[in-house]
């Protein structure tokens, strides 16, 4: 009796096998519990006068066969506090996840393709469209759910094939809401993709073999654009049995052809570095991502929420603030639409409401 009798069954049981073992992989992406329930706790290394571009330059982000993490805490595996909190720990914004709503996302890329200027289109989680003059560029493209068991709150309406095809993809750090193979697999193979050190295998796959890697400082150019990789306070993973950080992980500036300058964090918890990153770059937009920060003894190590994020904007110095990676996939324990509130509420107190740019899935800033 053989219990493969075809290469159709074959084909599907290696695909299950591949969705249990990257479920596995997902809940080992969480941050791990430290114990401490205070939110001001310290959850990253203080800086204490070291410089990032000394960091950087001294590599000290560079281990022994795997990259670490200057400026956060210790981290280490520990897979039962997560079946803990997914297990025992009590939600306790379970009386808000009713109001959750799926809403489609639809795009209408002509008025887009039209503007002259520069535009940032929200796509869908921690995917944005950035339109510079004659070039299209894509941060951490996802266009579907990543797991069967994470339900996708904003499903995409709009045909893909209608979306402009972008000259420069840029990967933010691999974990699977942010390198997405299957969302990548829908692009031409000589498509330009910008990533931190690290992914071969996953990009040689893919058969993207037009990739340019950059460590932390490290700049890519095309003509007067710059992309720029940035430290950043988070880790990454892909492979549960090969374990952390055999890649690395970042933030970008953008320095456009059009002249503005484009913050993207990437996911990162606080840490002590923005006012260095504000005082070397004159950002006009800073895009932070903002999702997954619940409950704070878990998630401050990995996930600003949005009392850190206005923090760290108004240590950048940034001219306006948009937020992503919310709505579309509730990594934590808060409520998918509960970002946008939440980041209302902590700038109305620091009298900062002026310079939110209020953005939604499908939508587009002009510039």
């Amino acid at each position: 009796m053989m219990l493969i009798v075809s290469g159709m069954t074959r084909r599907y049981f290696i695909r299950k096998m591949l969705a249990t073992f990257k479920s596995l992989v997902m809940l080992s992406l969480l941050p791990n519990a430290t114990g401490n329930t205070a939110d001001a706790a310290p959850h990253y290394k203080p800086l204490n006068g070291r410089g990032l571009r000394n960091i950087a330059l001294e590599k000290h982000h560079h281990g022994a066969g795997r990259f670490v993490n200057p400026l956060g805490t210790e981290r280490r595996a520990r897979f039962w506090k997560v079946m803990s909190w997914k297990l025992f720990h009590e939600n306790r914004f379970k009386n808000y996840l009713a109001a959750q709503r799926v809403l489609p996302v639809s795009i209408g890329w002509e008025p887009i393709q039209r503007h002259k200027g520069l535009s940032i289109t929200f796509i869908k989680h921690a995917c944005v469209m950035i339109k510079d003059l004659d070039r299209h560029l894509l941060v951490d493209p996802v266009f579907s759910d990543i797991f069967s068991f994470i339900k996708d709150f904003t499903p995409m309406k709009v045909d893909l094939n209608m979306m402009p095809k972008p000259d420069h993809v840029l990967i933010t750090h691999g974990h699977y809401d942010h390198l997405d193979t299957s969302s990548l697999e829908t692009f031409k193979p000589d498509t330009h993709v910008v990533t931190p050190l690290g992914y071969n295998e996953v990009f040689q796959d893919l058969g993207l073999k037009n990739r340019t890697q950059l460590d932390w400082y490290d700049t890519y150019r095309d003509g007067k654009r710059l992309i720029t990789l940035l430290p950043c306070n988070h880790w990454t993973m892909r492979n549960l049995l090969s374990g952390a950080n055999h890649s690395l992980w970042g933030s970008y500036v953008i320095n456009t052809s059009d002249g503005y300058t484009i913050y993207i964090s990437g996911d990162s918890a606080y840490f002590d570095g923005f006012e260095q990153i504000g005082k070397e770059f004159d950002i006009d937009l800073a895009i932070f991502n903002l999702g997954a920060y619940e409950p704070r003894w878990f998630m401050a190590q990995s996930h600003m929420n949005p009392r850190e994020v206005v923090q760290a904007f108004r240590e950048l110095n940034a001219k306006k603030l948009m937020i992503v990676h919310w709505g579309t996939f509730r990594l934590g324990d808060e409520p998918v639409h509960f970002p946008p509130i939440q980041i209302e509420q902590e700038l109305k107190k620091k009298g900062l409401l002026d310079r939110w740019v209020v953005l939604n899935h499908g939508q587009t800033l002009y510039l």
